[in-house]
């Protein structure tokens, strides 16, 4: 009778895919409350996750997929011209509430645009959509990368380093795209790929084990990150960012994606889960690392996190996704 009551409210969506995933979330954010991990987990985590578990599983799985299925120009365009306008829209945003500089606007920009396309995204469209959403995921994830980071570091830089010049500072901000071991992994996969080489059995076993350990452990470490964070200002400006993160860039890619790719297609659902998603903890580690709207960011990442149960979750109801 349950199942018959859950499956007649779409709810089916919520408990198969989005309650595994938020339920991991909020695992790692209880150890972290509660301090049953060291001081240090949530960096050797993180560690772990971006510079072997994520990487492994993105060369592993590139690596063994054609090319063609991977480099989709049509998803490439549609889905960076949704991210391209959120973070236009954001900084407009941004201008006319706080009048802010250039360096700050920059910055709630990559809060409202930037998704957490990799620890979260990536596990979140294998449950969804399984092996076949892995790789239009992947792609979101070079396309949100280059537009938020490159763009969005090279305005800040424009600011905080006024005087380098805007070439010096777009290959700044290229380099620090370029050496993310995520992007780097990516390409490296896809040349690997292109040049039709086999991949020998014992490492293709290395590669699923520690594939494997990629999604629970980067949905835990969010869960650890968002505990040691706390909100002392700038919620208003998180507001914004997080209502356009959550409910405008989603919109944005309904409207703008199906001109490029058929919505039903799983490439399709795969580009609205991923504009879906809330703020990425880059958006934390930029505004520390210039030390411009650490709290408005932290705030950003903290409310996206906590609304995105509910905006996530309806989303998987209205695509369908069992």
């Amino acid at each position: 009778i349950l199942n018959v009551l859950l499956e007649s409210v779409d709810m089916q969506a919520i408990l198969n895919v989005a309650f595994p995933i938020f339920g991991v979330i909020l695992t790692g954010y209880l150890a972290g409350r509660w301090r049953l991990l060291g001081g240090e987990a949530t960096a050797a985590l993180n560690a772990f996750v971006s510079w072997f578990a994520l990487p492994v599983l993105f060369f592993g799985t590139l690596a063994r997929t054609p090319v063609a299925r991977v480099l989709d120009p049509t998803l490439m365009v549609g889905f960076g011209l949704a991210v391209m306008a959120t973070f236009v829209l954001s900084m407009l945003v941004t201008w006319m509430v706080a009048r802010s500089g250039l360096a700050s606007m920059s910055l709630q920009a990559i809060a409202a645009s930037w998704g957490n396309v990799g620890y979260m995204g990536v596990p979140l469209c294998i449950a969804a959509f399984g092996e076949q959403g892995l790789p239009p995921a992947m792609l979101t994830v070079i396309v949100t990368a280059v537009i938020s980071m490159v763009f969005g570091v090279m305005l800040i830089e424009l600011e905080v380093a006024a005087g380098h010049g805007p070439v010096r500072t777009f290959f700044r901000a290229a380099w620090n795209v370029a050496k993310n071991p995520l992007p780097l992994s990516i390409a490296a996969g896809i040349v690997y790929s292109g040049l039709g080489l086999p991949v020998p059995v014992p490492v293709e076993k290395w590669i699923d084990l520690l594939g494997a350990a990629a999604a629970p452990c980067a949905l835990f470490a969010i869960g650890l990150f968002l505990s040691d964070k706390s909100i002392k200002s700038g919620i208003l400006e998180a507001g914004f960012a997080t209502f356009i993160k959550l409910v405008l860039q989603p919109l944005l890619a309904l409207a703008i994606v199906p001109a490029f790719v058929p919505i039903d297609s799983v490439a399709g659902k795969v580009a609205l889960v991923m504009a879906a998603l809330p703020t990425a903890s880059n958006a934390f580690v930029l505004a520390k690392q210039f030390e411009i709207s650490v709290e408005q960011n932290t705030a950003s990442i903290l409310f996206s996190t906590a609304f995105s149960v509910l905006t996530v979750s309806a989303l998987l109801v209205w695509l369908r996704v069992t």
